[in-house]
């Protein structure tokens, strides 16, 4: 049996030598401040997840994540950025950040202007078309055209195990939803982000297909709900 890995990378993203990105698990521990008892072990993972990646980890500025479809842009390191749900930079020194127990990350990737972004899409990020703000962002910001954008759609809640109820469901379209338990349905978060980043003209969408409630070592908010999170990177290399 392998080893679990301490970092996942999409393989077509991995292969790009401007591009550094990567999501953590469960072998370094978990990244997510909110609900942590003691911050001590949280901050050293995220130190550890950014050495991993050969990153400085001084250089962090983590997403806000309020489930919207807000962006902003990051000229120089920060702590955090409130309010927003995506961060975009040209800038190599810093080094763009966010943290996932279900909800999808998402890397930007322009390797023409050498710009990246990272996206924290939940349902409601997703519902508010935070990705494809992000490449709209990216456009406005540095004249990014969307088709020569890549994207990769990160670890995340499978349409197997997404089960919500309909009033979350009747905000999407069909073609995402199944049928669930009673009068429930399962939504596919990943196919409705990867069908707005096609909509949007990127050139091409990459997704890792790792469901966090079927991989023991991600966390999940709804197989587990005890305040841990993997993390998610990107940076320019």
């Amino acid at each position: 049996m392998s080893a679990t890995p301490d970092v996942l990378r999409i393989p077509a993203l991995e292969s790009d030598a401007g591009l550094m990105h990567g999501f953590s698990t469960s072998v370094l521990g978990s990244v997510g401040l909110t609900h942590a008892p003691d911050p001590i072990p949280v901050l050293e993972s995220r130190r550890a997840f950014a050495r991993a990646l050969g990153l400085d980890s001084d250089k962090m500025t983590t997403v806000g994540a309020v489930h919207g479809n807000r962006v902003a842009r990051v000229d120089e390191p920060q702590d955090v950025v409130q309010g927003v749900d995506g961060l975009l930079t040209d800038r190599q020194g810093v080094v763009l950040f966010a943290t996932y127990a279900d909800c999808y990350p998402i890397a930007l990737w322009d390797p023409g202007k050498k710009v990246v972004a990272l996206v924290h899409a939940g349902w409601r990020g997703t519902q508010a078309r935070i990705a494809e703000a992000a490449v709209q962002a990216m456009t406005e910001e540095y004249g990014s055209e969307p088709a020569g954008i890549v994207a990769g759609i990160g670890p995340g809640i499978c349409g197997r195990c997404y089960e919500v109820g309909g009033e979350v469901a009747s905000q999407f379209e069909d073609r995402f939803l199944a049928p669930g338990r009673d009068d429930r349905f399962l939504l596919d978060l990943a196919a409705a982000n990867a069908a707005q980043l096609v909509s949007a003209g990127v050139g091409a969408v990459h997704a890792i297909g790792v469901c966090t409630k079927e991989t023991d070592y991600l966390p999940s908010h709804r197989r587990n709900p005890d305040g841990t999170r993997f993390g998610a990177i990107v940076a320019l290399r």
